[in-house]
C-alpha cells in the first residue's frame, strides 16, 4: 500500500506531511517508534497530527476502541469516508518520491512502444490455419502480449469444431426466396435445396 511507510519516524513524517504539495487529509500509517509491532496513523490538518494504532490479541486493530478493523487496509477505508473522531478525513497518502533535499519529483511517465507492422484487418477469422496457429504462438513480444497470444490459442482451439458446423451453417443461410410477383403469400416458392459440395 502506499500509505504504509516502514522505518519512518515521526520527525520525517511530519516533514513529509508539511510539504507545499500536500494537502489536508494527506496521512500516512508508519511503525510506531515506541511500540514496536504498532502503527501509528499520521494525518496532515492545520498541523500534523498523529494516532497511535492499536492491535487487539486477535490482530484486529483500533484507534478508538470502540471501533475495530480486521486489517489496516479497512481501517483506512473507514477514516477515510468518515472522520470519527480524527481531525478530519483521510483523502490521500502522503507523496513518497523525495529527494535527499526533499523537494517532490515528479514521477516519470512509462515509455510506450508500439509497434505499427500488426494490423487485425490482416488477420481474418476464416483463414486461421494450424500454420497461422503457430505463427501467432510464435509471434513476439512487441506485437502481442503473452496474455493476449493465449488468449487468441485458446479461443482458437475453443472454436475449432465449430469452423465445419460454421462452413455448413452459412451455406444453409444463403439459400434464396424466388418471388413470383403475385401479392399473396402463397407466392413465395422456396427452391430446391443447393450446396456446393
Amino acid at each position: 500500500h502506499s500509505w504504509l511507510f516502514e522505518g519512518l519516524g515521526r520527525e520525517k513524517a511530519e516533514e513529509l506531511l508539511q510539504l507545499p504539495n500536500t494537502k489536508v487529509g494527506s496521512f500516512m500509517i508508519r511503525e510506531s517508534e515506541t511500540r514496536k509491532g504498532l502503527y501509528s496513523l499520521s494525518v496532515r490538518h492545520r498541523q500534523v497530527k498523529h494516532y497511535r494504532i492499536f492491535r487487539l490479541p486477535n490482530n484486529w486493530y483500533y484507534i478508538s476502541p470502540r471501533q475495530t478493523f480486521q486489517c489496516l487496509e479497512d481501517l483506512v477505508n473507514h477514516y477515510s469516508e468518515v472522520a470519527d473522531g480524527l481531525c478530519c478525513v483521510l483523502t490521500t497518502p502522503c507523496l513518497t518520491q523525495c529527494t535527499n533535499n526533499n523537494t517532490v519529483m515528479n514521477p516519470v511517465p512509462p515509455v510506450v512502444m508500439r509497434n505499427k507492422n500488426f494490423n487485425w484487418r490482416n488477420i481474418h477469422r476464416l483463414e486461421v490455419t494450424e500454420d497461422t496457429k503457430s505463427t501467432l504462438a510464435a509471434m513476439d513480444d512487441s506485437c502481442l502480449s503473452y496474455g493476449l497470444r493465449e488468449s487468441i490459442a485458446s479461443y482458437l482451439s475453443l472454436t475449432e469444431d465449430d469452423n465445419a458446423s460454421f462452413a455448413s451453417a452459412r451455406k444453409k443461410k444463403s439459400q434464396s426466396l424466388i418471388y413470383t410477383g403475385s401479392k399473396r403469400k402463397s407466392a413465395l416458392h422456396l427452391p430446391p435445396p443447393y450446396y456446393d459440395d
